[in-house]
């Protein structure tokens, strides 16, 4: 039996694209495991879907003064101890310091709802609707890209895709369907990498 590939997954929100690994884990289309699911919210409900899906699922909190190195080299500590072959960052709204990456070469990845060099950090789908409304753009998008360092959404790209922006777009449907290309994107993505490692 081929060894399954170890994924450590960071989130802080909802966690829709970690369930979209979890499906994918689980169907036998990712031949991979979920083997963490970390937050920096107690409340995020991706907790509660790793828990559903028996995968352990951590509230890791900053402690009081810590710095933002030593709360991501703690973090960093915690990643290592679960033998992860890649970090996924799937929603994860935290900037991430040399103290955790450098742990991590060529292993973390980040999904982001915009295309390279466009609406980097947060609301990025908001900003790309407001953008559309002004007449400067046609259509949005997602990548997939590794994190090297601590630029924001600008690493190494591996995968985008483009998501047109409609007329009678709000921007709830929107979302949603910028939504559905991340899960998309994001699984094929880890596919392909997977199996390059294997080959």
């Amino acid at each position: 039996m081929t060894k399954l590939t170890r994924l450590v997954v960071l989130i802080s929100g909802n966690g829709s694209n970690l369930q979209a690994i979890l499906d994918a884990c689980v169907s036998g289309e990712l031949p991979a495991s979920v083997v963490s699911v970390i937050s920096n919210k107690a409340d995020a409900y991706g907790l509660t879907r790793a828990r559903n899906a028996g995968v352990e699922a951590i509230y890791f909190a900053k402690r009081e003064n810590e710095s933002r190195r030593d709360y991501d080299a703690r973090l960093a500590d915690e990643v290592t101890s679960k033998q992860a072959d890649y970090i996924i960052l799937a929603g994860w709204m935290r900037i991430l310091s040399s103290s955790f990456l450098s742990s991590f070469p060529n292993r973390v990845i980040n999904l982001h709802p915009a295309l390279p060099g466009t609406f980097p950090g947060t609301h990025a789908i908001q900003r790309a609707f407001e953008s559309y409304q002004r007449g400067e753009i046609t259509h949005t998008g997602v990548m997939v890209h590794l994190v090297p360092d601590e630029g924001v959404d600008n690493g190494p790209v591996l995968a985008t895709e483009i998501v047109p922006i409609h007329k009678d777009d709000t921007l709830e449907s929107l979302e949603t369907r910028v939504h559905q290309a991340e899960h998309c994107i994001l699984v094929e993505t880890l596919k392909t990498i997977i199996s390059n490692t294997k080959t």
